[in-house]
């Protein structure tokens, strides 16, 4: 009898070790791969509804301009120098001049940290 009792111990304490490898494997994925994704996707939501005439865009399709009117779905922006007109969904914008400037200044202050 106390054998059997001893067994049913040990099969406890591997249930609660994975479970506690379970629950740390969903930690590391959450902090390293959920979590900063959430924040970028907030970040270009909150860029993609911040955007306003004179702004200059990229679009996802890699083409350049300076928007000229705003929606609540769609811009339209300039393209060059020929002021050829394009409307698009506001979900087609990738970055903004000020965002692609800001990104710049972080990796570059970044770099300055790492130096020293």
């Amino acid at each position: 009898m106390n054998f059997l009792s001893a067994e049913a111990a040990g099969a406890g304490a591997g249930s609660t070790s994975m479970l506690l490898m379970l629950a740390l494997m969903f930690a590391v994925f959450y902090f390293f791969f959920i979590r900063p994704e959430n924040k970028k996707k907030k970040t270009v939501e909150e860029m993609r509804n911040s955007l306003s005439v004179g702004d200059e865009i990229t679009t996802i399709g890699a083409m350049t301009g300076k928007i000229v009117q705003v929606t609540e779905d769609t811009v339209t922006f300039e393209t060059g120098e020929d002021r050829v007109r394009i409307q698009i969904k506001k979900w087609g914008v990738s970055t903004t001049a000020k965002m692609e400037a800001a990104e710049a200044e972080a990796r570059a202050a970044k770099s300055r940290g790492r130096k020293k």
